[in-house]
């Protein structure tokens, strides 16, 4: 199906990233940026959303990776290897650590790097310059669901978690 460049429409979505785990975050941005949420996405074509990410200091890595995870990259010079752990990253570029992970997720190819990485955006703080951009009232995208906080209910919504199963059947007497 064709579809021309011009018809796509491109929003705003802003993402808090107050206490969220970086890889979860990371999977919830990545399909925006392709636009993957949208019924005319081309894996070929250029369709994805903006995003505002705001509060990326304040993310948070499971385990033992504050430590234990290393960024590694070259200068290009000879011996130029250099290498600092995730908590040396988060005190000198928040803003790296979630970046890298999502643009991690995004097939590396002339779309991501002409149009995908454009689009994303990371602050450190809750100050952003993309406040005309986004709609009055805009609520944050909604936090990725886990297990430890309660909030995990298989997709199904909150209408099926309140209650098991079993006490279900009994009260519609099958």
């Amino acid at each position: 199906m064709s579809f021309p460049g011009r018809a796509v429409q491109r929003t705003w979505h802003l993402v808090d990233a107050t206490s969220q785990t970086v890889g979860r975050l990371a999977t919830t941005i990545a399909p925006i940026l392709r636009g993957k949420h949208k019924p005319t996405f081309r894996p070929n074509g250029d369709c994805g959303d903006y995003v505002v990410v705001i509060n990326a200091d304040k993310v948070h890595l499971s385990g033992k990776k504050w430590n234990d995870k290393i960024y590694r990259w070259h200068t290009g010079y000879p011996g130029g290897l250099k290498e600092r752990p995730a908590k040396d990253m988060l005190d000198r570029k928040p803003e790296f650590i979630l970046k890298k992970a999502i643009l991690g997720m995004l097939y590396r190819n002339n779309l991501r790097q002409s149009y995908m990485e454009p689009r994303l955006k990371i602050y450190a703080g809750s100050d952003h310059p993309h406040k005309a951009q986004l709609p009055d009232g805009v609520q944050t995208l909604p936090v990725h669901p886990r297990k430890r906080t309660g909030n995990f209910h298989f997709g199904m919504g909150k209408k099926y978690s309140e209650t098991p199963y079993q006490v279900r059947l009994g009260e519609s007497n099958l």
